[in-house]
């Protein structure tokens, strides 16, 4: 199954269901942009800035961080090598991408959401994100380390396909937002 961009609101709602680890995952990854097995995979003591080589594209990336989710990683990972060490193997091995995707899964249908949540959506809301903080589609390219702008602007068109499905009234029209 595809994953699919929720609000960043809606998410919230997931990372409140997850384990606190696992939540920690998901947080790393809306901050970042960086795939889940990325983040499951790093290792202890952690700065606030370090390089990341991905290991989908095995390119290199600077990643920043705040000095909370600094603090929450390495009191996370403990005395092991990993910030999320593995269930069975806490020396040697780190936690599983499948076994966050898991939790998530639970989460999402715990809350009966329409949609395929997954932790790939936290890389979609990241990048919608920092699109409307910057407004340029190539400098959230690059933080993404995609080769193709097209790429980037599905994950960025994944917002607008959202609301049109799932914010239109019947009869085609918008619902207004109720103003907080």
């Amino acid at each position: 199954m595809k994953s699919e961009y929720i609000p960043k609101k809606a998410l919230e709602h997931v990372l409140a269901l997850l384990t606190w680890e696992n939540e920690l995952v998901m947080r790393v990854c809306l901050h970042t942009g960086l795939r889940v097995g990325d983040v499951v995979s790093l290792r202890a003591p952690v700065k606030r800035q370090f390089w990341v080589t991905e290991s989908k594209t095995q390119k290199r990336r600077r990643v920043n961080l705040t000095q909370d989710l600094v603090d929450a990683l390495n009191t996370n990972a403990g005395v092991t090598p990993w910030c999320f060490p593995g269930r069975l193997d806490p020396i040697g091995q780190h936690r599983t991408r499948q076994a966050v995707w898991a939790d998530v899964d639970r989460a999402r249908k715990a809350l009966r959401l329409p949609v395929n949540v997954s932790p790939h959506s936290a890389r979609k809301i990241y990048a919608v994100q920092e699109l409307s903080k910057s407004g340029d589609l190539d400098a959230v390219r690059r933080r993404l380390n995609h080769d193709d702008a097209a790429t980037t602007s599905i994950y960025i068109m994944a917002e607008a396909l959202y609301r049109a499905k799932y914010e239109q009234a019947p009869g085609g029209r918008t619902r207004k937002r109720r103003k907080r």
